[in-house]
């Protein structure tokens, strides 16, 4: 994704290459061709306070002009201005950082009415270091770099994390050990009463790790357990101990037993229906995590703390690492019920001999409604996070899909819900004209036949409004083969195959089935 960065110091080396920039300070050249923008400008460095506070002050005004010429539909990303040297000749003159702090409100507060703004706290980055080591003078006098060029992978590495959180690109899901990771102690010697939660240290250290997780669940990351243990025992301790935090209700699936935990961790995967590569292990013995990296490299397997004091710090950076992103959607608010619900459905299709029978037992729910301004943020997330069934895998950000409406593309998204629960919005379509540019479903509604009830119910509505002839398009990732023929099977023409295993399609509407099996029940909004 090309961004332009506006900027008023050398930056140049710590963005990614295919970025441009502007001048110095100058912001006479705001181009279109790009797919959005950055605004850095870092704080002055001088010695006369009136000067710099007329600076951050002139800063202001120029990035108010910037986005009120930026096109609505692309992302402006602003980072927050800080003070990396300060030069206050008395300990009560605070004007210079008080200007800085104006300063940031306002960027925080311009963000409230523009749906493409999107702001950033740099001082995540600079705080991490000291004020001795963010500044190379050296640097700064020869080239005007605002930044120590040592810490230049450091600022990129960050600086990704940052723009997959805009993305709303991260890790699904936690695989937890428990003894001595979710509390202190070994179950099986110490007993229900004798392990570590709650009370004194270190058990508070473990209560404070789990309320951290349960935060974390509840904004949409799926916990899972993966114990050496006997179940029963750990069932009783989650209904019997009084300072548990995290009980089995909170967990989307378990795995308590004496089974290797790289076995039991395909076995989750497959349960929840979610690539591997979406999880990471947590586990304090270092031999379980070394067998996980060896035995399931895409599984991302952080160092645990030794000692529990530590969980605090350790916590932090498995958010960052693995979890941020820079909003929630309500469907991430549900994330462990919709997984449980789904495990139940899994259960309930073992006593129907007939499948069609299973299916019409569920009393399917699915609603299909055009893109709006709440759905929009979802309709993106999907695209950045979904893989096994995508056909294209196109990325977008919620700007991007602004931008396809404002252009008359017709996209829909689609729920379903059935008799065990509500998953939500889990698929999306995007029509250019007369082509399907994605076509997406979560994998955790695959399996019913939902996709080809969606896509003919789409193509129906297609059809009525005077389109005859439907082109579609297959990519192939490295994740994606289950959908190679998907296209055939719902009647459309592969009218040329490369080598690469991509497909190009047709379809007759006025030729096609669009008829849809009787349990499906469909919803237009």
């Amino acid at each position: 994704m090309s961004l332009f960065v506006f900027r008023n110091n050398t930056v140049e080396r710590f963005f990614p290459k295919d970025y441009t920039f502007s001048g110095y300070d100058d912001i006479s050249v705001i181009p279109a061709d790009v797919n959005g923008y950055v605004w850095f400008y870092q704080a002055p460095v001088g010695h006369s306070r009136e000067t710099s506070i007329e600076e951050i002050q002139g800063y202001q005004q120029k990035f108010d002009f910037v986005l009120s010429r930026t096109d609505a539909n692309k992302t402006v990303i602003a980072l927050t201005m800080e003070e990396i040297y300060a030069l206050p000749l008395t300990d009560d003159d605070h004007a210079v950082r008080r200007a800085i702090w104006q300063y940031n409100a306002a960027l925080f507060e311009a963000e409230k009415n523009h749906a493409n703004l999107k702001v950033i706290d740099y001082s995540q980055f600079t705080r991490n270091y000291p004020a001795t080591d963010l500044l190379d003078w050296k640097f700064y006098f020869i080239s005007q770099m605002g930044i120590n060029p040592k810490l230049t992978k450091d600022f990129q590495a960050w600086w990704q994390r940052k723009v997959d959180s805009i993305a709303l690109k991260r890790k699904k899901c936690i695989v937890l050990d428990l003894d001595n990771t979710l509390w202190g102690g070994v179950l099986g010697e110490d007993g229900i009463s004798g392990i570590k939660i709650g009370g004194d240290y270190p058990g508070k250290a473990f209560a404070f790790f789990q309320k951290s997780l349960l935060q974390l669940s509840q904004a949409g990351v799926i916990l899972t357990v993966c114990s050496k243990n006997n179940e029963t025992d750990v069932l009783e301790a989650w209904e019997k101990n009084p300072f548990m935090v995290l009980k089995k209700e909170h967990f989307a699936a378990y795995r308590i037993n004496w089974t290797d935990k790289a076995t039991n961790i395909r076995e989750l995967a497959e349960e929840l229906n979610i690539g591997l590569d979406s999880f990471v292990f947590i586990d304090d013995n270092p031999t379980e995590r070394e067998l996980i990296r060896q035995m399931l490299p895409m599984v991302s397997v952080p160092e645990f703390p030794t000692q529990p004091y530590e969980l605090p710090v350790f916590f932090k950076k498995l958010v960052e690492d693995y979890f941020k992103v820079y909003s929630i959607t309500e469907e991430d608010k549900k994330k462990t019920e919709q997984y449980k619900a789904n495990a139940a459905r899994v259960q309930a299709q073992h006593s129907f001999s007939d499948f069609s029978a299973f299916l019409e037992s569920l009393d399917i729910q699915i609603t299909i409604e055009a893109a709006n301004e709440f759905n929009i943020p979802r309709i993106a997330q999907m695209t950045q996070k979904t893989n096994q069934f995508n056909l294209t895998t196109k990325r977008y950000t919620d700007a991007d899909v602004k931008d396809f409406l404002s252009n008359g593309w017709k996209i829909w998204c689609v729920s379903v819900a059935d008799r065990f629960g509500d998953n939500g919005i889990t698929g999306c379509i995007m029509i250019n004209g007369d082509e399907i540019d994605t076509f997406l479903l979560s994998c955790r509604i695959l399996g019913k036949g939902i996709e080809k009830a969606f896509i003919k119910k789409v193509m129906a509505l297609l059809k009525e409004d005077g389109i005859v002839s439907l082109k579609a398009a297959y990519q192939p990732t490295a994740k994606n083969a289950q959908v190679a023929d998907f296209y055939d099977r719902c009647g459309f023409t592969c009218v040329t195959e490369n080598a690469d295993g991509s497909k190009n399609y047709v379809l007759d509407l006025n030729a096609a089935d669009l008829e849809i099996e009787k349990y499906y029940h469909i919803n237009l909004k």
